[in-house]
């Protein structure tokens, strides 16, 4: 019988990393990503978990979060979660308190596996051996030549079934971009995203478009706010395209909303910003439950044992952001195959180990 393992230590850090080349969707430009490594440790072993979020987040952590969970038994992590949740109310649980209690709860997930010398994916429960991924990335600011090579890439490079471009930044130049698009992957997938930069009649009539170029999934055509304006592009979209959203989630409440007004085709959820890995497996049995299906919303590593736990899942973003920053900071990071990734059931926990002098350059 094993005895409590009081955490003993939690610690947070933040790391910015440039980006390859300048990026931008459809209401957003950025130059560099930042993420905020949390290390929880107790018995003798350190759990990693981690968010992208701003370097703020690491002081967050640190201060306000580590004197909660620091003395709890290390696998109680409902207990802990509540009681950070709890904590942060006067300051607003969504946005950066959601993203720091995230990264916390996967440390501590990590931390609980590694404890019991199990990866973490049977410690959860599997119900499958690995999960589709499709490539994802086509940022508005890349020329037609950068856009066709990407998407391409993932295709024949990655195996990967679907590629996901983004929208709106100039929706003028969307339907030649779309078309660029389908000219390079051939019948693969094709995803676009707006991150919520069209109105609903622009998203109407883009769909239109996108039909012709063999689109089957349209993400956040308007903002994840407006869920009304979702539940009529959802009813009105041309098939075979599918309405998604969920990225935004920080918390179960939100996932309801909008499941419960039938807003989306397919629910998305995010490890990192949704209250970790408890909150993603939340999420999941919340879409069993609507009969609709969940598909993880980027960070690949970090998302990977969780969704082979998920029963009704669909597949996981394959961001170039974050793949890129996952090979440079850990040791383990999940790389795709024939278009899927699959946990390596060899290491306990994640799987994950933190590079920390390799890190070091990137300190925030």
């Amino acid at each position: 019988m094993r005895t409590e393992a009081p955490i003993t230590r939690i610690a947070a850090a933040a790391y910015t990393i440039p980006t390859d080349a300048p990026e931008s969707d459809g209401t957003l430009a950025w130059q560099a990503t930042t993420m905020v490594v949390v290390h929880a440790e107790a018995g003798g072993r350190t759990g990693v978990g981690y968010t992208y979020s701003d370097a703020t987040n690491a002081a967050l952590v640190t201060d306000l979060l580590a004197p909660l969970a620091e003395g709890r038994d290390a696998f109680d992590i409902p207990g802990t979660l509540l009681a950070m949740q709890r904590h942060v109310r006067n300051l607003g649980r969504d946005g950066l308190a959601a993203t720091a209690i995230s990264a916390v709860d996967a440390a501590l997930w990590d931390l609980k596996a590694k404890l019991l010398d199990l990866p973490l994916a049977k410690l959860l429960g599997m119900v499958r051996d690995a999960v589709p991924v499709y490539g994802s990335g086509g940022f508005t600011s890349y020329d037609d030549g950068r856009l066709q090579a990407q998407l391409a890439g993932w295709v024949e490079r990655e195996g990967c079934r679907w590629v996901k471009m983004k929208v709106g930044t100039n929706p003028a130049r969307d339907p030649a971009r779309v078309a660029a698009a389908r000219a390079a992957i051939g019948n693969a997938g094709l995803f676009v995203d707006a991150n919520g930069a069209y109105s609903r009649k622009q998203a109407l009539a883009f769909a239109e478009v996108c039909v012709r170029h063999g689109v089957v999934w349209f993400e956040e055509p308007v903002s994840s706010d407006d869920i009304a304006g979702l539940r009529l592009l959802r009813d009105r979209m041309p098939a075979p395209i599918e309405i998604a959203a969920g990225e935004y989630a920080y918390d179960l409440d939100s996932v309801r909303r909008t499941l419960a007004a039938g807003a989306v085709d397919v629910q998305q959820a995010d490890a990192s910003r949704c209250c970790g890995i408890s909150g993603f497996l939340a999420a999941g049995a919340l879409c069993g439950a609507h009969h609709i299906d969940l598909s993880g919303h980027c960070a690949p590593s970090l998302h990977v044992h969780a969704a082979c736990a998920v029963p009704r899942f669909r597949h996981l973003e394959y961001f170039h952001d974050h793949v890129r920053i996952e090979q440079i900071l850990f040791d383990g990071a999940a790389q795709a195959r024939g278009g899927m990734i699959a946990p390596d059931l060899s290491r306990p926990g994640l799987g994950l180990d933190f590079k920390q002098a390799d890190a070091a350059r990137y300190s925030a």
